[in-house]
């Protein structure tokens, strides 16, 4: 069975414990964090890549899996399921909303951006709430 972190017409609204009112570019380090992965290969591309495919490569990434590895390494990936980006630091730490379009390609908007505000009262997407960093 292959799993999936695909979403279809969703927006991933920021966490409650987010602790930005304005979204924060993830920073720079010497090894890139996971939060630079995905937000480097979204912004570059807005809704070219799906949630499966940003996922994917950002563990091939940091697993250092080659381009010919990649095609298997990714069924074995996905024989087993795989958090989807509402567990993103984007959303959870850095104060961005994911949207997942009609072909589930995504894109990112800042929190306080005019787009974000018009995905929480677009009523023909579904909307869910990133994972919140800490227990109640």
């Amino acid at each position: 069975m292959i799993h999936t972190t695909n979403y279809t017409n969703t927006f991933i609204e920021i966490a409650d414990d987010c602790p930005v009112s304005n979204a924060e570019v993830p920073p720079e380090k010497k090894v890139k964090t996971l939060a630079k992965l995905q937000y480097e290969q979204i912004v570059k591309e807005p809704y070219r890549y799906s949630s499966d495919d940003i996922v994917f490569e950002c563990y091939a990434v940091k697993n250092d899996i080659s381009d010919s590895e990649k095609p298997q390494a990714r069924i074995d990936f996905f024989s087993k399921g795989q958090p989807c980006l509402r567990s993103s630091p984007l959303a959870k730490r850095y104060g961005f909303g994911i949207h997942h379009n009609e072909d589930s390609k995504v894109a990112i908007f800042s929190v306080e951006s005019s787009e974000y505000q018009k995905f929480l009262y677009d009523n023909t997407i579904k909307k869910v709430k990133a994972m919140r960093s800490k227990k109640i």
